[in-house]
């Protein structure tokens, strides 16, 4: 995997640097800002792109930003945005896209599991920080069709939302597969959202439908 990492943070930048190279994946390049990312990205042809969400000049939504022109201009390039703390509105117009994340710093303490979301949304998948997807969920009217899933089938759709497969989420829940695949089609059923041959299009259509009918 190639991979260009856009943070100001100098000892996290050379940490992620590190992190990906110890696990061997290729480092293209490394900014201290979003200025410049997409000539880089043009020119370094990565599978990757990992940016803070808030950088020089202004520390707003800079990383946002950037990860908005990448995904219009490169779609096939995954982006993962990373920030300090939940901004769900810096990010509500990208959950759904694919080869899209958006963790919490924090989660990169996590190594396998920071450098496995990683390469998910390498490849085309999701990968979305579980406060992120609790933000999400906790935004949700008492009227909307999630309040009518149970508690077991909350936690499934938030493991969806997260990415997880189906084998992933049974490892998570310490269930059987087969008892999450259930789960999976009654959630899928409650919200009226169509199932799919594959995972990431079941994901994308939960981040889809939750994503419209959250944002104000």
């Amino acid at each position: 995997m190639r991979v260009i990492i856009a943070e100001d943070q100098a000892l996290l930048r050379d940490g992620l640097s590190r992190l990906f190279t110890d696990k061997g994946h290729e480092v293209v390049a490394t900014l201290e800002s979003a200025q410049g990312v997409i000539e880089t990205v043009r020119g370094g042809a990565p599978d990757l792109v990992v940016l803070d969400i808030r950088m020089p000049p202004a520390y707003t939504d800079e990383g946002a930003t950037a990860a908005r022109l990448l995904k219009a201009e490169l779609p096939g390039v995954g982006v993962l945005l990373l920030s300090q703390h939940i901004e769900t509105a810096n990010a509500a117009d990208l959950v759904a896209l694919p080869g899209f994340g958006y963790l919490l710093k924090d989660r990169v303490l996590a190594v396998d599991d920071f450098v496995d979301a990683a390469q998910r949304v390498a490849q085309g998948g999701s990968a979305l920080d579980p406060k992120v997807v609790a933000a999400m969920m906790a935004r949700v009217a008492d009227t909307h069709p999630v309040a009518r899933l149970s508690s077991r089938e909350r936690d499934v759709l938030a493991l969806m939302a997260e990415g997880l497969t189906n084998a992933g989420i049974a490892e998570r829940l310490s269930v059987s597969p087969r008892t999450i695949e259930a789960h999976v089609s009654h959630v899928l059923t409650k919200l009226d959202v169509e199932e799919s041959d594959t995972a990431h299009r079941r994901v994308l259509a939960v981040l889809t439908y939750l994503n419209s009918e959250t944002t104000p």
